[in-house]
């Protein structure tokens, strides 16, 4: 499966997210993505399968839990693929961020010139 195939979808986006914060148990994770996705425990975990096998998480046994972390490797041969589209939206990101920066400094600008007033 390829690295967009297995991030195309919102559940195991939302379980990365999660994963990206620490290492978590499968209960915890599972928990968490039923209350905001309204699946069940096993469509859960076979997301959890999903990702473990294609190598977005790793899965360790701690007693009876099972904790769950994001191996990022995958995720950085994802990002070097988009590396290759990134200045389609870099300039215009920087661009927006002097935008921004200009919109501060002058309402900071007219601030100061009201209370000299």
């Amino acid at each position: 499966m390829h690295a967009f195939d297995v991030l195309g979808d919102p559940v195991r986006r939302r379980i990365l997210e999660l994963l990206a914060d620490g290492e978590r148990a499968a209960g915890e994770v599972s928990s968490v993505v039923q209350d905001e996705f309204g699946i069940t425990q096993p469509a859960v975990s076979q997301h959890l399968k999903v990702l473990r096998e294609n190598g977005f998480a790793t899965v360790r046994a701690v007693g009876t839990r099972r904790l769950y972390a994001v191996d990022p490797e995958p995720l950085r041969e994802a990002d070097q693929w988009l590396s290759n589209f990134r200045r389609f939206w870099t300039p215009h990101l920087s661009a927006l961020a002097t935008e921004l920066a200009r919109g501060k400094r002058a309402r900071r600008m007219a601030a100061e010139q009201d209370a000299e007033d």
